[in-house]
């Protein structure tokens, strides 16, 4: 029997509750640390090996799709200054994401409960995430299932059923699977994304040149539209919370070190915020195969990426043109579906964690989000393309902007913590600066999507989103005086923690297993450390140790660096 402490401060006699994860949730192999801090012997990676797998998952090809929609409904000069403008936004935001994220091991949802939204507050933002990567495996998925249905006459519902079963077995078993899987595809998936260019190249020259003047299929004309330029805007920046699942895969990033740091550097850039370099060619490319192609497919088909794909392959490969479409279609949704359910499976467990106090395993939520992919493939949510995405960028863009200008603006005036704090423990339930400002920034963008501000607020609703939420971010917490991001002062996670104390590990009193310090808290619940999804998981703590910070340290403090 132990002391504790309740609500009121007075002290109480009760056993210390103990905690065995079910079996799938205590398989490391297969969390991959799913709610906590990535430790450092976990990460056994290179910098170039994390990049690598990072970049795998963006072989998608709703970049084709997205790009052909916008030029098809905006006309060329429009588009391409749409494509252009949110691949700068998106990199610009992303770039100090990728950062937090490989320098601190966290996810982010994690980097995005200590940069500014709380403990609770980034609930919605999981949800927001989850969205993301439930809406883009189904339209993957329904890419997929649309080569395999002209490849070999699979029903489409069918098709939408293998797409989904078919990345189970991969994700299941968690980032070494996933590592292999982006490894090994990667030659046939740069050959086939190279090849039809290259074919054109030779076949039909003069094609960029008609494509410059192309006005579209909706009557937009080849010239400049603010208009069409604030739409297309809003449907590739849809995309922006591609950072979180780049992050997903930049937490196992190894320590920076004075040997690795130009490495690490180019490898976090390049797999961050890089992503949407390559992304946005593709979306240019997209578009230039589905108006080559239109003429010969029509304009339905013309959007779904293996029609151009065969119209482009034809002149060399001939009869061949249909199944290395295929087989290039198949294995670009592979590699990116399985970085969808991976992701969206860690964004569940981080949301229902956090409701319901309990976590059986990241890998069950896989079959949730999985499902709700399905039933949009099975709703043809292929047809909806640019309205669902258009509305969905509006809160994406709020909640990534808000992050990137707590990290960039609030750390650097001294009004948020200088490092990632995540744990419960240390946490206010909501902090105003970061979910305030996401929700205000959310609620008027939509508010401007459906009409309510008159057309061209309606075309400019993500510009609304993004600048509302960095300037009031900022704002926010310098007015509260960064009052809500510490609950009460964390004494040995801050940024000066020697590197030797911070991979020493330290045994929590709840499951008794040992995790780096950055996953640790000190609880006067337990008079000891607890572990971060011990914390979580406590639904009767009440807790009291936000609500009396003046308790001792229950545990070794490490040797604290006094130089800035």
């Amino acid at each position: 029997m132990t002391d504790t402490v309740t609500r009121d401060g007075a002290a109480a006699t009760a056993p210390p509750p103990k905690r065995s994860y079910a079996k799938l949730a205590a398989d490391e192999s297969r969390e991959d640390y799913s709610l906590r801090y990535a430790p450092h012997s976990f990460r056994r990676w290179s910098p170039s090996m994390v990049a690598g797998t990072a970049l795998g998952g963006i072989a998608y090809l709703a970049d084709f799709a997205i790009g052909a929609s916008i030029v098809f409904t905006y006309g060329f000069t429009s588009g391409l200054a749409s494509i252009l403008t949110a691949a700068a936004i998106i990199f610009l935001t992303g770039v100090p994401i990728a950062r937090a994220c490989a320098k601190y091991g966290l996810d982010m949802d994690l980097v995005t409960r200590g940069a500014g939204f709380g403990y609770f507050g980034s609930t919605l933002t999981s949800l927001i995430y989850a969205s993301f990567t439930f809406i883009f495996f189904a339209l993957e998925g329904s890419i997929m299932a649309q080569a395999m249905h002209q490849a070999i006459g699979l029903p489409l519902e069918v098709g939408y059923l293998v797409t989904t079963l078919i990345v189970i077995p991969i994700v299941f078993k968690g980032m070494g699977a996933l590592a292999k899987v982006q490894a090994w595809t990667q030659p046939i998936w740069l050959i086939g994304l190279v090849l039809p260019f290259v074919i054109l190249a030779f076949e039909a020259p003069d094609a960029w040149g008609q494509f410059a003047s192309f006005g579209g299929t909706e009557g937009a004309g080849s010239g400049f539209s603010w208009i069409g330029f604030g739409l297309g805007t809003g449907v590739a920046l849809s995309l922006i919370a591609q950072i979180g699942e780049q992050a997903d895969y930049l937490r196992f990033m190894p320590a920076k070190t004075e040997t690795n740091k130009g490495r690490w550097n180019l490898a976090v850039l390049a797999a961050g915020p890089g992503w949407v370099i390559i992304g946005a060619a593709k979306q240019l490319g997209g578009a230039f195969l589905a108006f080559v192609a239109l003429e010969a497919v029509g304009k339905t088909h013309a959007l779904e990426p293996i029609a151009p794909q065969i119209e482009a392959l034809k002149p060399w490969l001939g009869t061949v043109a249909l199944p290395a479409a295929a087989v290039f279609v198949v294995v670009s949704q592979i590699k990116i579906n399985v970085t969808n359910a991976y992701s969206g499976s860690l964004s569940w467990s981080n949301f229902f964690s956090r409701v319901t106090h309990k976590h059986p395993g990241r890998v069950w939520y896989i079959f949730l989000n999985l499902a709700i992919a399905l039933t949009l493939m099975e709703m043809n949510m292929f047809a909806a393309l640019n309205k669902l995405l258009g509305f969905y960028s509006n809160v994406g863009i709020a909640w990534i902007t808000a992050v990137a200008a707590d990290l960039v603006i609030n750390k650097r005036m001294g009004w948020s913590p200088p490092y990632i704090e995540f744990k419960r423990a240390y946490l206010y339930a909501v902090n105003p600066a970061g979910f305030g400002s996401m929700v205000i920034a959310s609620v008027v963008s939509i508010l401007a999507f459906f009409g309510l501000f008159g057309t061209y607020a309606e075309a400019f609703s993500t510009f609304i989103a993004a600048g509302l939420a960095l300037v009031l971010c900022p704002l926010l917490a310098w007015a509260t005086k960064g009052k809500y991001y510490l609950a009460r002062p964390n004494p040995v996670n801050g940024p000066h923690v020697e590197v030797a104390d911070i991979t020493a590990t330290h045994t929590c009193s709840v499951c008794e297993t040992a995790y780096e310090l950055p996953d640790i808290a000190d609880c006067p619940v337990q008079s000891g450390p607890i572990c971060s999804l011990c914390c979580s998981l406590d639904a009767d703590c009440g807790d009291v140790c936000r609500t009396s910070p003046g308790e001792p340290v229950l545990m070794p403090l490490p040797t604290v660096r006094t130089e800035p």
